[in-house]
């Protein structure tokens, strides 16, 4: 390792040597100090030595001697001597009389540079009493962390420089590791390189070895304190502590005030400084301004010049904890420093747990009962949240999100006993927070979660069959005002497009979706659906297509009669317009024209004889032209004789019978144009009946020349012949007119489902009972859903046949169906509806359809369910099996099995099977899925194999009291035979727990001990075939404390201590230590160190005149040890004694003449461009400036500007062209003297 240090760092400059000396015989030790006047102590085993018969001790201005008379084999012990902070250990060897000369040991050679360099580093306080301090050997290797070598503690005097090194192994890194110096426990020095830290590293190709310098430069007493070296890799990390002692410079001369007051600490401060390397490049007044130091000199001349520990004596009765609960943060460090608290962490810790403890106490008295950490609600529910306070009057606030609530109708508070109670009526989704009950100072917290119920459809879609460009509109009703739905079209979500072509609305509980103008591409199944349901329905449009069910009719009427032209249409919604010869009718007080339903009508009243035309109606929108002919019936009147015979002037008289064909419904009217003198009497008959003229809907009018036989709304009851008299006292006559009734067929009757399948069904049905007397001529099929109202239309065309495959149904929903009958006359009324049916599907057949087990007797087959089930679900699987060469298949299981596996029992050995599987359910039975090839039946020797998990690879560690439930799969037929040996042993069943089963074994311990540690083998055995697999299992329980903990040494501020490594130690690696330290006054435990892995530390910054106890906690996986281990006897920090003097300086004189500290520098610059010419200068006093080119002021031309801040100055040249090229001077003038500097500007014209 190189010398760590360019100068020396200890306070001696010769150290004592392990001396080897003869019973009885006399010792001397000798040491020389830096400087004269230090205050030298010998310490012998730990104990100051005084002057006696036995000791001598001399001093004599800067060497110091001790000398040991007679000795004997009780001073065979450790030695030591200290000046300041420096200690010095050595050891005195005694030989009995007579063991001749012999040469001390190799390790007892003291190593030469060593002492010259560092002081002790740690370790070597921890050494046993065989190997002296100052024969140290070289450090040995790291076995454990990533260090060859660690960084050392280490000395140094004010203004001098001292090298921390770290050396690392590169052999086995990748790449270079990762170094960070820290002061203190975070402050990185890696920002604080300047002009007092240097941070350097390099790298031994021949050794491979990474090697790490931190130098500090001038040290000041600030830098004083503790150091860590970190260094990583990607896998590995390892740290190292180390400390640097600060020395003070020697002290000549007067005090002089102003150096008190520079920016260095002289005393004490290295401990509490935390920012000792902050910036200080640039002047040498950037130093540490430590007035904290400053103070306790004045602490200290105050309390011996006026008795301070009399005052401390008093102050110790106030109780200074009350005082700093009660005074603000900003106070703590005045209180510290008015009643000598010197630990500031120490401080602020305790006042930290005093507060919680205080806090606590009052949390109890607060709150008997806190609210509950969350409550759940229903969505318009009432919920209470309660409290019991301690003190019955206590007033609480509640608040919701931090903001306090205020009385309403929706919250009451309660105030009952105890109890203070917050009610919350109708719960919306905005109470979902966080609320909080405050009394006093506390708090108590809950969460309130407002659960919003589901939203159901009540009122479910209906299916709808439109034409092109109708509107749409879907309407359901949810169980929530105003609830979020969500619209689906064949399952693609609808959202409003940018045409708007969807229109969603809200109108309380109902949900509306609108299709202003639909198309051919709506057609489709239409889903809403909520957080709660789902709702479908079928739109199917259709192009337009008008039929016409009864068409107008050719009309004949006389003069002043009625014309009616009615026509029937298959769509109620389509308008026509009536023509007369090609021109549209408009209508008057004569002329009507009606609409109503599918029924259109011209009605004309009082035929005139311009009336007479072609008659048209025309459909709106459609290319259909239905005519008909109105003709007018003129009556000529002869001169008929007095007396004649009455007659009946019809066309058909002496011919077969007239038919009249009239609509059911429709008004029979029937003329028959009669003469005769005088006027004749006129009887009608049906089938040998009267009729008389009545009120009802049977009707005779009776004119001079003609006779009306009226029935209003025909019936088919009304179809029959009627016979007309005419009779007068000269004679009579008679006519047949037959009448035939026409009208919509008959409803058929409800017809017949058949062939249910996913999405179809065949529907069969009779024709009707009566035809309507016109043929059928064909039929009209409509659908619905058993829970709906509206039907839908499923064909338009007309059916001729009596059955219909109906399709695009959904799955699982319920339908029903109906019929209408079509004649020339109109369509019938619907038949009842058929029986509901359900379209459903059977399910598809099973998959992966294998054989996974074959013995002598028995097959094991398993399968998985079907692709698609469907909405019938699945009532079971039906498995059968033939012999190879037969067809017959015979069931394997009784009945239907709902498993996905099956155990075919006592079957032939040797038999050659094949075997199928059904799914079944209401629809039918699935397709067969079929194992290929046959199977045998007849065992299969396996041989054994041991799938051993992964993670059982490893060793499987457990903490004491956990669960072992290991799991190891195997395979191998006939059944092996199972064995687990521990340690060769055989396992005891009553400790552990082994479970086989035909394809893995199981390992269980209900709670690990750690005798259940151990090498656990399992062997599988089938015949003389075997296969062994072996797991490791480490039981792990916490560690006991370290043993032999003792406290070595004790010096300045430090103690060191030493301990052996737990003799239990869990079964697990000891992964470190906990050190904690107590003051004896009250014995608070502290951490010191954790995770510590030597089993020696030294205990830092311990305060003066304090007694410490120290102890010891063990760690492995597991975690720390139970207890600790503590030492006997408490380490008494010591108090030196002395009285600080402070020194004297003599008046120093800063002035100096100029002097630059930064050149000007020769330039080339281009014409047009600003350019600046720099430099830096230092002078007391303030020197001032002067700028000159080619020996000529420039202080007066405005070409140039010039600039001064703090000690940096520039001038700059506006736009300097080739002429300002030239020699420019910078002169630096004060009243100590004068220093100038020059450079040489070129100016290049631009390129």
């Amino acid at each position: 390792m190189p010398e760590p240090a360019k100068k020396t760092v200890s306070a001696f400059t010769k150290k004592p040597k392990t001396t080897e000396v003869l019973a009885g015989s006399t010792a001397v030790f000798e040491a020389e100090t830096e400087k004269a006047g230090i205050k030298v102590k010998w310490q012998r085993a730990g104990t100051d030595i005084t002057e006696s018969e036995k000791y001598g001790i001399k001093a004599e201005g800067n060497k110091h001697s001790l000398t040991i008379n007679n000795v004997g084999k009780e001073d065979d012990v450790t030695y030591a001597v200290i000046a300041g902070s420096s200690k010095v250990k050595f050891e005195l060897k005694v030989k009995e009389p007579g063991t001749g000369n012999r040469a001390a040991p190799a390790e007892a050679t003291p190593a030469p540079a060593a002492p010259e360099l560092l002081a002790q580093p740690v370790e070597s306080s921890q050494k046993t009493e065989v190997a002296p301090v100052e024969t140290k050997p070289e450090e040995p290797l790291d076995p454990i962390g990533l260090f060859l070598t660690r960084p050392q503690d280490g000395e140094v005097t004010v203004g001098g420089n001292i090298t921390f090194t770290a050396t690392v192994a590169g052999e086995s890194l990748l790449k270079k590791p990762s170094v960070k110096w820290f002061k203190g426990k975070w402050m990185d020095l890696g920002s604080k390189v300047g002009q007092h830290l240097q941070l350097h590293d390099s790298y031994d190709r021949n050794k491979k070895v990474y090697t790490f310098e931190m130098e500090i430069i001038e040290a000041n007493m600030t830098f004083a304190g503790g150091y860590r070296c970190e260094v990583s890799t990607k896998d590995k990390f390892d740290s190292s502590n180390f400390n640097l002692t600060v020395n003070e410079a020697p002290i000549t001369g007067d005090l002089d005030i102003r150096a008190a007051f520079r920016r260095t600490s002289l005393a004490g401060g290295g401990r509490r400084m935390t920012s000792a390397f902050l910036s200080t490049e640039g002047h040498e007044e950037g130093g540490e301004f430590n007035f904290s130091a400053l103070l306790k000199k004045r602490d200290s001349f105050l309390r011996s010049s006026k008795g301070g520990e009399a005052k401390s004596e008093s102050q110790s009765d106030v109780d200074v904890w009350e005082i700093l609960r009660k005074a603000p943060p900003s106070e703590y460090e005045k209180i510290a420093f008015q009643y000598g608290i010197t630990d500031l962490r120490g401080m602020l810790k305790r006042l930290k747990r005093i507060k919680s403890l205080i806090k606590k106490s009052f949390l109890i008295l607060a709150f008997l009962k806190k609210l509950d950490p969350a409550y759940q609600v229903d969505k318009g529910q009432k919920i209470k949240l309660m409290v019991e306070v301690a003190n019955p009057d206590a007033d609480v606030k509640w608040l919701k999100n931090g903001q306090e609530i205020q009385v309403s109708g929706r919250y009451i508070f309660e105030a009952v006993g105890n109890k203070r109670i917050l009610t919350i009526n109708h719960c919306s989704l905005a109470d979902d927070a966080a609320y909080e009950c405050v009394v006093g100072d506390e708090k108590s917290f809950t969460e309130l979660f407002v659960k919003e119920p589901p939203i159901l459809i009540t009122h479910p879609l209906e299916d709808q069959m439109v034409m092109v460009g109708e509107r749409v509109e879907f309407e359901c009703e949810v169980s929530e005002e105003g609830a979020t739905v969500k619209w689906e079209k064949d399952g693609v979500e609808l959202t409003r497009e940018e045409t708007f072509k969807y229109r969603f609305k809200k109108d309380g509980k109902k949900q509306y979706l609108i299709i202003n103008e639909s198309t051919k591409e709506d057609s489709g199944h239409y889903t809403v659906k909520t957080n709660g349901g789902v709702s479908v329905a079928e739109l199917i449009v259709q192009e337009k297509k008008l039929e016409v069910y009864q068409s107008i009719a050719d009309l004949t009427v006389k003069a002043r009669d009625q014309a009616v032209f009615k026509c029937e249409v298959s769509d109620e919604n389509v308008k026509g317009i009536w023509l007369k010869n090609g021109k549209e009718v408009v209508p008057n007080e004569r002329i009507k024209i009606s609409h109503i339903g599918r029924i259109h009508k011209l009605t004309i009243e009082d035929v005139t004889p311009d009336d007479e035309a072609d008659y048209s109606f025309i459909p709106q929108g459609f290319a259909y032209n239905l005519s008909a002919k109105l003709q007018f019936l003129e009556v000529k009147i002869d001169f008929v004789p007095r007396e004649e015979p009455p007659k009946i002037h019809l066309d058909c008289l002496g011919q077969s019978p007239d038919t009249i064909v009239v609509v059911a419904g429709n008004k029979l009217r029937l003329d028959v144009p009669i003469s005769g003198d005088p006027t004749p009497t006129v009887i009608w008959q049906k089938v040998n009946k009267l009729l008389f003229e009545s009120e009802g809907r049977v009707r005779v009018e009776k004119h001079e020349d003609h006779c009306v036989f009226i029935i209003e709304g025909a019936e088919k009851e009304d179809e029959g012949v009627y016979r007309v008299t005419v009779k007068n006292p000269v004679g009579e006559d008679k006519a047949d007119i037959t009448v035939k009734v026409i009208d919509v067929p008959d409803p058929p009757e409800a017809p017949t489902i058949s062939n249910i399948g996913e999405d179809y069904c065949t529907v069969h049905w009779q024709p009707p009972k009566y035809d309507g007397g016109q043929p059928v001529l064909g039929y009209i099929l409509e659908r619905k859903k058993k829970k709906s109202y509206r039907w839908m239309r499923l064909n338009f065309d007309l059916l001729k046949e009596l059955t219909y495959e109906a399709k695009r149904m959904i799955e699982g929903v319920v339908y029903e169906m109906r019929i209408y009958a079509v004649n020339s006359i109109g369509m019938s009324r619907p038949s009842p509806a058929s029986q509901p049916f359900m379209p459903i599907a059977p399910p598809s057949e099973p998959t992966h359809f294998t054989v996974e087990d074959v013995s002598d007797t028995t097959v094991t087959l398993k399968w998985r369910p079907p692709e698609r089930i469907g909405a019938g679900g699945l009532d079971g699987y039906i498995v059968e099996y033939c012999k190879d060469g037969s067809t017959e298949w015979i069931p394997a299981l009784p009945g239907l099995t709902e498993r996905t596996s099956a155990l075919i029992k006592d079957l032939v050995t040797g038999d050659k099977l094949h075997f199928r599987i059904k799914a079944i359910n209401l629809a039918g039975e699935s397709g067969a899925a079929i194992i290929k090839e046959p199977v045998t039946v007849q065992e299969i020797l396996q041989r054994p194999k041991i799938w051993l998990p992964r993670h059982l690879r490893q060793t499987l560690v457990k903490k004491v009291g956990e669960t072992i439930n290991i799991v190891i799969p195997f395979q191998g037929k006939p059944r092996p035979k199972i064995i687990w040996m521990k340690d060769g042993q055989t396992l005891d069943s009553k400790d552990v727990g082994i479970r086989n089963s035909n394809t893995d074994t199981i390992l269980f311990i209900r709670k690990a001990e750690l005798h259940h540690s151990g090498a656990y083998e399992i062997t599988l055995q089938i015949e003389n075939m075997t296969d062994k697999v072996a797991i490791t299992i480490q039981i792990i329980d916490k560690p006991g404390p370290p043993q032999n903990v003792k406290l070595v040494d004790v010096w300045g501020f430090n103690a060191a201590l030493e301990w052996t490594p737990p003799q239990d130690d869990g079964n697990a690696q000891i992964l470190g230590y906990t050190v904690q330290k107590a003051d004896k006054k009250t014995m608070e435990w502290y951490t010191v160190f954790d995770h510590y892995r030597r089993t020696n530390c030294v205990v830092s910054d311990l305060i003066m005149g304090n007694e410490y106890f120290f102890r010891i906690f063990s760690e492995n996986l597991c975690g720390l040890s139970e207890t600790a281990a503590t030492t006997k006897n408490p380490a008494y920090i010591q108090k030196t004694g002395s009285t600080y003097k402070p020194p004297s300086y003599k008046e120093h004189d800063f002035s100096e003449p100029p002097k630059f500290t930064h050149p000007l520098v020769n330039r080339s610059v281009i014409a047009g461009y600003n350019a600046t010419l720099s430099c830096a200068v230092r002078g007391i006093p303030k020197p001032k400036i002067f700028w000159y080119k080619n020996k000529m002021d420039l202080s007066g031309d405005a070409k140039y500007r010039m600039f001064s801040k703090q000690g940096v100055l520039t001038l700059e040249i506006r736009k300097p062209t080739p002429f300002d090229s030239g020699c420019y001077t910078c002169k630096a003038v004060n009243e100590c003297g004068e220093a100038e500097i020059e450079c040489r500007l070129d100016v290049r014209a631009p390129q």
